[in-house]
């Protein structure tokens, strides 16, 4: 694992400090900014921010806070200077590779999402045991059988594992990314996989944000 400078330790430090929240919001407000800038604006306000995006002037301050920037009064941050402190606080700014497992229908389609990378995250490879998959490349991606896994480990600078396997064994492939050396799993199975405590474990469950939006929507029908 590389070595952290003296300013990325800083950063770490000072990001371990943000709330959950306020960290899923950054992004909202790092792709608003890049819009404005593509409609020519040099500077921008939280409450021009908050016209677009509906979120609160406040919380959107309150949020840039926890940034190292800071504005100037009735004109606002600069935006190049604002999207760039945003890409490196967020950690957009250096590549981190990882594995997929699991290229069906979900796993294909993050194969493709060439976009990934603009936000830090480059596939370098993914594995399934799919003959038809297997020795295959997907978007110049190449699919290897699971079983070569331990081996590709040593062979690419990689410790991040993207888990899009069929539910029934999203723990077993768990458990055998972190014994080969993976540290963080972004986890797209509706399963509530277990980790050591020193695993990162981000969950996306798409059918979660389902059931909230289908319930929503009964609500406000019945209403």
């Amino acid at each position: 694992m590389k070595k952290m400078t003296t300013n990325q330790a800083i950063q770490y430090k000072d990001s371990m400090k943000v709330p959950e929240p306020t960290l899923r919001r950054l992004p909202w407000y790092l792709s608003n900014v890049k819009l404005l800038k593509q409609r020519g604006e040099r500077y921008v306000s939280s409450t021009q921010i908050s016209k677009e995006i509906n979120i609160d002037a406040s919380q959107i301050a309150k949020d840039l806070s926890y940034v190292n920037i800071s504005g100037r009064t009735r004109v606002g941050y600069e935006v190049d200077t604002l999207i760039a402190v945003l890409e490196d606080f967020l950690g957009f700014t250096d590549m981190h590779k990882a594995f997929l497992f699991g290229v069906g229908s979900l796993g294909g389609a993050l194969l493709r999402d060439s976009g990934l990378k603009h936000f830090g995250l480059e596939i370098v490879a993914a594995f399934d045991v799919n003959p038809e998959l297997v020795g295959t490349t997907l978007n110049g991606i190449p699919i290897f059988h699971s079983s070569e896994f331990e081996q590709k480990m040593r062979e690419y600078d990689v410790n991040i594992g993207v888990l899009t396997v069929p539910i029934e064994i999203a723990q077993c492939i768990t458990d055998t990314m972190i014994a080969g050396g993976i540290k963080a799993v972004w986890n797209f199975t509706p399963f509530r996989i277990r980790v050591p405590e020193n695993i990162v474990v981000q969950n996306t469950s798409l059918y979660a944000h389902l059931a909230v939006m289908f319930n929503r929507l009964n609500f406000n029908e019945i209403k």
